[in-house]
């Protein structure tokens, strides 16, 4: 329950310049973007945020605008000196065609690669779309404990549906190049794992 977007959030936008802008974000910018989760958090799709989470947390985001209204936020989320979270993925209804769900994935990616990380993490329901991005597909059970956080909260923990994807950005940070170790490879010693319920076939 971290992202709110979907495949149309994905889909290009019409036209050789919208006129979106792709920047940091701002204090001015904290009121909107609870606006944004929060609205989703009320269909039960984000988990809700308060002020005070905001402005602890809003050097993480990036946001895309048009014309100074925001369209879509999104963040990465730092765990360890090597791994980040691209998380609170959110895209404005009304702006689901214009490529914005991208432009920030996009965005944040760059922003981890400045940061000399070597891969970063997200969870979402359109894996195909960040696969087109360079992720793939991983086993989100063996994550730090700390990466579990928000997801203990969840209503849907007992039965998440979530898919973990990862993007390496530096070559072979795995020990013996083995990616399903990623997780207990970029932990600190002191990290505990858990095994993240799924649900169960019929």
């Amino acid at each position: 329950m971290i992202s709110a977007l979907r495949a149309d959030a994905f889909v290009e936008p019409r036209g050789p310049d919208c006129g979106l802008v792709v920047r940091k974000a701002v204090m001015r910018d904290i009121s909107p973007i609870l606006d944004l989760i929060n609205g989703y958090a009320a269909r039960g799709i984000m988990l809700p945020r308060t002020e005070f989470e905001m402005s602890e947390a809003i050097r993480d985001f990036s946001v895309v605008t048009l014309d100074n209204q925001l369209l879509g936020c999104g963040a990465l989320h730092f765990y360890t000196p090597r791994i980040a979270e691209i998380r609170s993925l959110a895209v404005h209804e009304e702006a689901k065609t214009k490529g914005v769900g991208r432009q920030l994935v996009e965005r944040l990616i760059g922003e981890a690669q400045d940061y000399e990380l070597d891969a970063v993490f997200a969870f979402t329901y359109v894996a195909e779309f960040f696969q087109k991005v360079g992720f793939r597909v991983v086993e989100r059970g063996a994550l730090p404990l700390k990466a579990w956080k928000d997801c203990l909260r969840c209503p849907k923990f007992q039965a998440c549906d979530e898919i973990a994807v990862l993007r390496t950005l530096r070559a072979q940070p795995w020990p013996d190049g083995q990616p399903e170790q990623w997780g207990q490879a970029m932990a600190s010693p002191d990290d505990h794992f858990i095994q993240i319920p799924t649900p169960r076939k019929v």
